[in-house]
């Protein structure tokens, strides 16, 4: 395997596209760290940190589920269980992802690296919360929420009197991920029954979860309109959480226990959208 397919098999194995959902609100965590703009250098040990953060997680992912992957035939041909590669090989490159974590959060600050076991844990841990708590899906918001708190921390070096924003954004990712996972989490309802694995179609039935799904959906969106009215934002901001708004909805308008065809869009293109789109409007509030 040449060197370009091997890069492009660990970038399917860490699902590298889906970063676009978790990116952005560190974006958004710099700038309103800022005001502005980060200077290149602590942008670029931010992304730094992002990618060795989120390939780390990723790494211990596929390494935690690995047997349930293989078992599942709607995973079983993901690049571990399909052999692509080893063991060991997603071992070394979770090391080197580490790593490369470690190392971006050194040479941000002080408090960064300080507190950069706390983003190791949450994110080496949650992997394994589907095997003991429904709310599984609210661990992963968690790993993914930490992404503005970290970025306004990574440009501060310390949390001031004006740091809410940033918890209140990370709040709403919390609550805005562990809904769109809820929905995604339905394709391997009785999968995750035979397996004792938890998740909330698996303990509420498709219709609870989607009912639960929803209010984690309008919680993000109440929680959107705090940002806005603390920091403050202005109209991009307001237009920004409208369409947001009116993309959630959509969400749960395409998707309902009886027709689950467009889970995957549901999941990845409009929750995609989202992210790009908060990250815009705040752009445009802060630096036009």
């Amino acid at each position: 395997m040449g060197i370009f397919a091997r890069v492009a098999t660990y970038g399917r194995l860490v699902r590298f596209s889906h970063t676009i959902f978790a990116l952005p609100f560190a974006v958004m965590g710099a700038v309103l760290g800022t005001g502005g703009l980060p200077d290149p250098a602590t942008c670029f040990f931010i992304l730094m940190a992002m990618v060795g953060a989120r390939s780390m997680a990723m790494a211990m992912n596929r390494l935690a589920d690995h047997a349930i992957d293989a078992d599942n035939p709607r995973t079983k041909g993901r690049e571990l269980p399909a052999g692509l590669v080893s063991r060991a090989e997603v071992c070394g490159f979770l090391i080197v992802s580490l790593g490369v974590f470690v190392a971006a959060c050194a040479l941000l600050n002080p408090l960064t690296l300080k507190l950069s076991p706390i983003v190791i844990f949450v994110l080496l841990s949650y992997p394994f919360a589907k095997r003991f708590t429904s709310l599984c899906h609210l661990w992963l918001g968690a790993a993914l929420g930490l992404s503005p708190i970290g970025a306004f921390v990574a440009v501060r070096g310390t949390f001031g009197p004006d740091a809410l924003a940033p918890w209140l954004l990370g709040g709403a990712v919390v609550f805005w991920t562990a809904g769109f996972d809820v929905i995604y989490a339905l394709l391997d309802v009785e999968f995750d029954k035979s397996k004792n694995l938890f998740s909330l179609p698996a303990s509420l039935g498709p219709g609870g979860a989607l009912a639960v799904s929803a209010l984690f959906h309008v919680i993000t969106v109440g929680i959107l309109v705090a940002v806005g009215l603390i920091v403050p934002l202005g109209v991009a901001w307001v237009v920004g959480v409208v369409l947001v708004a009116a993309i959630l909805f959509y969400e749960h308008w395409i998707v309902s226990p009886n027709d689950l065809s467009r889970v995957n869009m549901a999941f990845f293109t409009l929750n995609g959208l989202v992210s790009l789109l908060l990250m815009a409007a705040l752009l445009v509030d802060r630096l036009g």
